[in-house]
């Protein structure tokens, strides 16, 4: 594992930029959240929508009461896996659209799983599961989230830093096609 931090270190050493988040527009939007902690059925679409908008459909099933509850015991509770496990209860929300919640309501300390980041990761040997990138599992979510933490720690930036670094290199590195 030595050689895999050592080779994504300086990977992060070399991308980590000060450069604005494409997501900041949306990010500054939704920064109350986290302080009323709860957010709304028209902030769930856009958050939802901003990952992935091929399931709107599925997205406007979950009623306003629905979402308004689940975001409320998101924010009550302990554990990321119980966040996670939470959010993934909503129609049409898998594990990297929590992700993406979870990091626009707080990119201090969340990042999107994506499958340029994962197939990077596991390229590189920070992860063995799924190289596909596809079809992540909470204990995919928590593997991702603990390794991204562990480099914006020691780089004193942001987890959204981090994972954007990432996504970024295998985009302007990426061969073949994305989804094989």
């Amino acid at each position: 594992m030595k050689d895999v931090n050592s080779k994504l270190e300086r990977l992060l050493y070399r991308r980590l930029q000060k450069s604005p988040d494409p997501a900041q527009d949306l990010i500054s939007k939704l920064s109350h959240v986290k302080q009323q902690a709860y957010f709304n059925k028209p902030e769930f679409l856009e958050m939802c929508s901003w990952k992935s908008p091929r399931p709107r459909h599925l997205y406007q099933s979950n009623s306003s009461a629905l979402i308004r509850r689940v975001s409320i015991e998101v924010f009550a509770a302990d554990c990321e896996k119980q966040k996670v496990e939470l959010l993934t209860s909503l129609k049409g929300v898998g594990v990297p659209t929590a992700s993406a919640i979870l990091t626009l309501i707080d990119p201090q300390d969340y990042g999107v799983i994506d499958i340029r980041v994962w197939q990077l990761l596991y390229q590189c040997g920070a992860v063995a599961t799924r190289p596909s990138g596809v079809g992540f599992s909470c204990e995919n979510w928590l593997e991702f989230l603990e390794r991204l933490r562990d480099w914006a720690r020691n780089f004193n930036v942001t987890v959204r830093d981090v994972e954007r670094a990432l996504f970024e290199h295998h985009k302007e590195n990426q061969e073949g096609t994305l989804y094989g």
